[in-house]
């Protein structure tokens, strides 16, 4: 899963508001979303199986995809335009299932994603100004812009400092729909010496209700140009889109989940 720090690096013009939104309290709309989706992901427990396609400079990887308490299994069905045989996609997947390091480690680095999208998340109401654009039955779109009075209190918050977009929010729910922004101006640490981003960077992150108030992720859309030291994934040419979602026992293991995945068509 990508940090947050990612669903804000995206592309997406700016609206005038109407009367409307106007009406709406802007802040007051994302403050809210902001608790219920943490609250979201502390109760979900849910696992999932799905397509996914993941699309970069190097190339392509199709696959399955099944999430259980151990880890997420993996079946590649082709990677960089070439197709993998049956017996390498289930060899693949053994290897993974007799390896308890490789899923503590797969563990330990989404624990570490979650702790930083959280720290970002909760940032979202304070480190910009927030202005309604539309509102259209249960969806309101809001505009974000820097707060010039936001002190960022780590590293990766320095970003939000350069970031414009907007986010729509289904407010009948309170959950987060959309986000897509821009990097607005370069971003430089320390002076450029830990790093930098190119000005014109985008991000657009799209979500989509799987079950009642069980959001994901459906398509992820990065385009950042540049280094930074302190962040290995920060740069990234990204397209990646999931589809095909079926909900899986909520104590599957990983060798379920390998017998699921095998019976998915290709």
């Amino acid at each position: 899963m990508h940090t947050f720090l990612a669903l804000l690096i995206c592309s997406c013009p700016f609206v005038l508001p109407t009367p409307r939104a106007l009406g709406e309290n802007p802040q007051g709309l994302v403050s809210q979303a902001v608790q219920v989706e943490l609250a979201a992901d502390r109760n979900d427990h849910s696992h999932w199986i799905y397509f996914d396609v993941d699309r970069k400079p190097s190339g392509a990887v199709e696959q399955w995809v099944a999430e259980t308490g151990s880890g997420n299994l993996h079946r590649i069905l082709s990677r960089k335009g070439a197709r993998q045989s049956l017996d390498d996609q289930r060899s693949s997947m053994d290897r993974f299932v007799r390896d308890p390091e490789a899923q503590a480690r797969q563990r330990k680095s989404g624990r570490h994603d979650d702790s930083q999208s959280e720290e970002l998340l909760r940032l979202l109401p304070t480190a910009f100004s927030w202005t309604a654009v539309s509102t259209e039955g249960p969806s309101t779109l809001l505009h974000f812009a820097p707060n010039p009075g936001f002190k960022p209190p780590t590293w990766e918050s320095r970003v939000f400092a350069a970031l414009e977009g907007n986010m729509r929010i289904n407010t009948a729910q309170h959950r987060i729909v959309s986000l897509q922004g821009r990097l607005i101006r370069p971003v430089r640490f320390c002076g450029g010496i830990c790093g930098s981003l190119s000005s014109g960077g985008t991000f657009d992150v799209e979500r989509r209700e799987l079950a009642p108030s069980i959001w994901e992720i459906v398509e992820t859309h990065v385009h950042i140009q540049g280094t930074a030291l302190l962040f290995k994934n920060i740069s990234q040419d990204e397209d990646e889109t999931k589809s095909r979602f079926h909900r899986l026992p909520g104590d599957i293991s990983l060798q379920q989940a390998e017998t699921n995945l095998m019976q998915q068509n290709t």
